[in-house]
């Protein structure tokens, strides 16, 4: 049974947990302040999940999600990911994060730090653009008319390829778009950030997206 290593255990990560559950997986969460903090979390989402360490998390995934405050991205473990899928949640907000400067200026992207931190994992885009109650509402079966969709992008064909199948698994169209180095579209502020779109939407504000430049 494959196993999802959970780094970071707030809105997005326990919702991702709930609903990488219901599609069969094993979870394996962790949070900073140590897994005797999520016995209620875990008591809540079953069997098939556990509390550890982020380390601990890492080394157990199959695959792994980090879904902790960007300012926190360079304190995810290294070699336990080597040569794991790694989907990226992370958002920018420069009031808790503080002024990034290749962000603010539109030289760099989120996820692009992150892989870069994680030079020998696969990282995907993921679940930074929807609110987290709906990751396991909003869903629904594949062919549903007016299907929300969701994108990725990745480095990575394989990487996007796994979300692109796990978003579909529990309840959402996927586009793909591209490389780390077009992830700024649906950051923060985009036309496609936390707003309900069907895959056709998503495409069309993936377009009308605009960047800082320096």
């Amino acid at each position: 049974m494959t196993t999802f290593g959970i780094i970071g255990a707030g809105n997005i990560g326990s919702q991702v947990a709930r609903a990488a559950i219901a599609a069969g997986y094993d979870v394996v969460i962790s949070n900073s302040r140590g897994p005797e903090t999520l016995a209620d979390l875990v008591a809540d989402l079953g069997p098939k999940a556990r509390a550890a360490t982020a380390v601990e998390a890492a080394e157990a995934a199959d695959i792994a999600v980090v879904t902790v405050p960007l300012k926190a991205y360079d304190a995810v473990p290294v070699e336990p990911l080597a040569g794991k899928i790694v989907i990226d949640t992370n958002n920018y907000y420069f009031e808790r994060d503080g002024h990034i400067a290749a962000l603010d200026n539109g030289l760099d992207t989120v996820s692009s730090m992150l892989q870069r931190h994680l030079v020998n994992s696969k990282v995907a885009k993921g679940f930074n653009h929807i609110k987290s109650d709906d990751i396991t509402t909003d869903g629904a079966p594949a062919g549903s008319e007016n299907r929300r969709a969701l994108a990725t992008s990745s480095d990575f064909e394989e990487a996007a390829e796994f979300v692109n199948g796990f978003y579909d698994a529990i309840g959402f169209d996927t586009v793909n778009v591209g490389p780390l180095s077009e992830s700024w579209r649906v950051e923060r502020d985009q036309p496609a950030y936390v707003v309900r779109q069907n895959k056709q939407e998503l495409i069309e504000n993936l377009t009308k997206a605009t960047r800082a430049t320096a």
